[in-house]
């Protein structure tokens, strides 16, 4: 698989720029399950800049753990921009990273309706700045089967880490 080479190779420069910088990453998955986190502490000296990993499935885990409000839930879903921002947000806040990413979608091979398809993927980032934090966030609609969508989702977070570490700077 393409995306397995790509995600090791994300992920050496992404530890290398981070700890060059100073700064710290933390995440929070659902869809990737922990992949985004792993695929960076995989790195040796991944330890200087990898603060947080949450893997918030359920959405409970959203609520209690992260901070996910149970109102964006029941009105925009799990899979959703409001999510992924309030994600992204809350695991800044608990690490005192200097950047979060958070990941919830629809891999497969169910779940996927007319409005969210399979390989609907939202993502969004936080950065904390003097006092607050900025956040964006997009949409990906992903092709493939169920470890694709997940690796291509993957793929992507570390490299839209990557060029915020260069705006950063």
């Amino acid at each position: 698989m393409p995306e397995r080479e790509a995600i090791g190779t994300a992920a050496v420069a992404l530890v290398g720029e981070l700890a060059a910088a100073g700064m710290s990453v933390a995440t929070a998955e659902s869809c990737t399950g922990g992949w985004i986190a792993k695929s960076i502490t995989d790195i040796p000296g991944s330890s200087r800049c990898f603060a947080y990993g949450i893997v918030s499935y359920s959405n409970g885990a959203k609520e209690a753990v992260l901070g996910v409000r149970p109102g964006t839930l029941a009105q925009r879903g799990a899979v959703s921009e409001a999510t992924v921002r309030e994600m992204a947000e809350g695991v800044l806040k608990l690490s005192g990273a200097s950047l979060s990413v958070a990941v919830s979608g629809i891999a497969g091979p169910d779940g996927g309706s007319s409005e969210k398809p399979l390989g609907t993927v939202w993502f969004a980032w936080s950065e904390r700045h003097d006092g607050y934090c900025s956040t964006d966030a997009t949409l990906h609609r992903l092709s493939g089967d169920r470890e694709s969508i997940r690796a291509q989702a993957v793929v992507i977070a570390l490299q839209e880490l990557r060029q915020r570490l260069r705006d950063h700077g």
